[in-house]
């Protein structure tokens, strides 16, 4: 068995950390067989994460290239579902280039089933996802919507897909072009034994949807994903994960929206204009802040299947982690973030100039073997709770808004770290706009090993105060 994790840290960091082998990852291409031994216990108690209170967006990046594999660090990412012994979890990259979108589903999934004599009206009662498109952005399901089903299996072909296309109210068999590629980590398929997961890639060409080239930037369409599960041979009922949570697959107005192209911001002129900090403890600003997943030691003492994905461990502590990979068996190493700042302070009636989400970095995992990351911030549409909040209950993305690329640390810079930052402008117009916090949450789309970074939370001491995310907002009259 290959361990998973992050490596030593660096001089002066404050996390003690397992050493872990360094290989560097590329999005799975065929099955990989690996011992990946794991104890399960009962049941945990959760029921997912909360639904936002509005629609929910993912901005896909266009990337000139004509694989798409080779930009996979920067896919978009968004995520849905939840760990349990009987639960599965997705991260979801998208992206597109001239010809195709291209989906890569990676599912955290305790037993991999599937048919070995699959047809095409049981594929979605084994190991398999759905992805749901509409090129039209319609309110219901027309000629314009579009089904594509992949089962897993230990080495794809095209028995293993089928294209469906909405008409009269029902999904009919359609001969639409795509591909998929399978792959999986664990001991084996098809039996008792635990595994970690498995990804599905999707290559949607757009000439398969009619189109005759790319869509423009800017164009909106609706889209949905359905993960199955099959954890036995007998097929014990286990219900589906939906992204969106509460959407009809019969009605597009309740799916996600796609829009083709990362939408950016035109700062309004203004006549004059002030910068404001929001930082905890500054001017009595209160900006709660939680790290949820494995944290720098990947859940390490944990049961990653009962455990992993309610532990609420890290709440309080002075650092946290931003790490994920191509690899599915090292999820227990995955972490996220999640941050909120007040708005108060900002003056009313005066227009957002710019915003910068500032985080100091102190180190990451394996230095002498890491990769830059491109650290994603997106919004998220509900409240949480430092205390209580998990991998499972943590609010679900809204729209992915903007990111930053970090380099690694090959040795530590002493405190209070290196500044990077997030331009987070639009998000912040939009919230000051509708008189609500800036809800945040940071992940990363990364490929390699060893792409954790550690940056500094709102609960470090006094001392390095400075190092405390920060929110430098420049707000102004609007000119006359």
């Amino acid at each position: 068995m290959r361990p998973s994790g992050p490596g030593p840290m660096v001089v002066g960091l404050l996390f003690t950390f397992v050493a872990i082998m360094t290989v560097v990852a590329a999005p799975l291409t065929a099955p990989t067989t690996v011992y990946l031994p794991v104890v399960v216990g009962p049941p945990g108690s959760n029921s997912g994460a909360p639904a936002p209170a509005g629609g929910l967006r993912v901005n896909a990046p266009y990337f000139a290239v004509a694989d798409i594999d080779e930009r996979f660090s920067e896919l978009a990412i968004f995520w849905f579902g939840a760990v349990t012994p009987t639960q599965n979890y997705a991260d979801v990259r998208l992206g597109y280039n001239d010809t195709e979108l291209y989906v890569y589903v990676a599912v955290f999934d305790r037993r991999l089933w599937y048919d070995t004599t699959p047809e095409r009206a049981d594929l979605s009662a084994w190991d398999a996802v759905t992805l749901y498109l509409d090129t039209a952005n319609g309110a219901t399901a027309s000629a314009s919507s579009h089904r594509f089903v992949a089962q897993f299996s230990g080495d794809g072909g095209a028995q293993y897909q089928a294209a469906y296309r909405a008409s009269g109210g029902a999904w009919v068999p359609a001969t639409t072009a795509f591909t998929t590629r399978p792959g999986w980590r664990g001991e084996w398929m098809n039996d008792e034994t635990d595994d970690r997961g498995w990804v599905m890639t999707f290559r949607v060409p757009f000439s398969s949807l009619g189109l005759s080239g790319r869509p423009n930037d800017g164009t909106l369409w609706r889209m949905a994903l359905a993960v199955h599960d099959r954890d036995d041979r007998a097929g014990t009922p286990i219900p589906d994960q939906f992204w969106p949570p509460a959407a009809d697959l019969q009605a597009p107005s309740t799916w996600g929206t796609l829009r083709f192209g990362l939408p950016g911001y035109t700062p309004p002129a203004v006549a004059s204009s002030q910068t404001i900090t929001i930082r905890q403890g500054l001017n009595g600003a209160v900006v709660p802040d939680v790290n949820v997943g494995g944290g720098a030691v990947c859940g390490d003492g944990l049961d990653f299947w009962s455990e992993w994905g309610v532990s609420t461990r890290d709440a309080g502590k002075g650092d946290f982690n931003v790490q994920n990979q191509s690899d599915i068996a090292d999820w227990p190493c995955f972490a996220r973030y999640y941050v909120t700042f007040p708005l108060d302070q900002l003056p009313s009636g005066q227009a957002i100039v710019s915003a910068r989400l500032v985080l100091h970095q102190f180190g990451n995992s394996e230095p002498s073997q890491a990769r830059p990351s491109l650290i994603q911030a997106l919004t998220v549409g509900a409240d949480w709770n430092e205390r209580t909040t998990n991998w499972n209950n943590a609010p679900l993305a809204t729209e992915n808004v903007g990111a930053g690329w970090v380099e690694p640390l090959a040795t530590f810079s002493g405190w209070p770290g290196v500044p990077r930052e997030i331009d987070v402008t639009r998000a912040v117009a939009e919230a000051h706009a509708a008189r609500t916090p800036l809800r945040l949450a940071l992940y990363s789309a990364d490929s390699a090993y060893h792409s954790g970074k550690y940056f500094v939370t709102s609960d470090t001491g006094d001392w390095n105060a400075v190092a405390r995310p920060t929110l430098l907002v420049t707000i102004g009259a609007a000119a006359r």
